[in-house]
């Protein structure tokens, strides 16, 4: 279903409103602008058709006309030969005829009083689908340039921040490197403690074995 269903929603619309409320605006417009489209042909067609029954009016009018003059000479002549129940009789048929061309004249001014109506609609409608593809140029326009401005915020704010990382994680390197000659350092004095700990139980051990041995041979200083 198009977005709008009858000339006068064409024709009564705001584009401005239409276009605020769409989430996406160049696709609405792409759509009035065929609506508008397919309508103009629409009404266009219905014109030709108006102007062809109007002029079919025109020629049974004339005829209608023709054929009242027929039966008013009929009548005339009847009347003449003292003929007075035939000139009645043609009288009525010539009455018939009137009221037939009356309602052909009714229905010819109807069919004038439409094309009136369209041919102003249309000069809305052309009008309005005009605004329409000048906004349409101007939309795509827009939405091109904001893509790119997008898109190019984008790699910018993708470029920072992968080097704001890039920044940080050898940061990071650095200050593990600067932690491990420290560590390094540390386990260095660690390991001399511990060695010297060592050297001096064993020195101790020793000692206390000489010592023992000393007294067991009575060889005491």
């Amino acid at each position: 279903m198009g977005v709008f269903s009858r000339i006068s929603d064409i024709v009564n619309s705001n584009l401005n409103s239409i276009l605020d409320k769409a989430q996406d605006p160049e696709k609405i417009i792409r759509l009035i602008i065929q609506e508008m489209e397919d309508t103009l042909v629409e009404v266009r067609t219905s014109a030709v058709k108006s102007i062809a029954e109007q002029k079919q009016l025109e020629r049974k009018i004339a005829g209608l006309l023709a054929d009242q003059a027929d039966w008013q000479a009929k009548a005339e002549l009847a009347l003449g030969k003292d003929r007075e129940d035939l000139a009645k009789a043609a009288l009525q048929v010539k009455t018939r005829l009137s009221q037939e061309e009356d309602a052909l004249r009714r229905r010819h001014e109807q069919i004038e009083a439409d094309l009136v109506k369209q041919s102003e609609d249309v000069a809305v409608l052309q009008q309005k689908l005009a605004d329409a593809k000048s906004r349409e140029a101007l939309l795509i326009a827009r939405h091109k340039s904001a893509t790119n401005r997008l898109k190019i915020r984008a790699s910018l704010y993708d470029e920072r921040v992968t080097d704001a990382f890039a920044r940080f994680e050898q940061v990071e390197k650095s200050l593990d490197l600067l932690e491990g000659k420290a560590e390094v350092y540390d386990i260095g004095r660690s390991r001399g403690a511990i060695d010297e700990l060592a050297q001096m139980e064993a020195d101790h051990q020793i000692e206390s074995e000489l010592a023992a041995l000393k007294a067991k041979m009575g060889k005491t200083e």
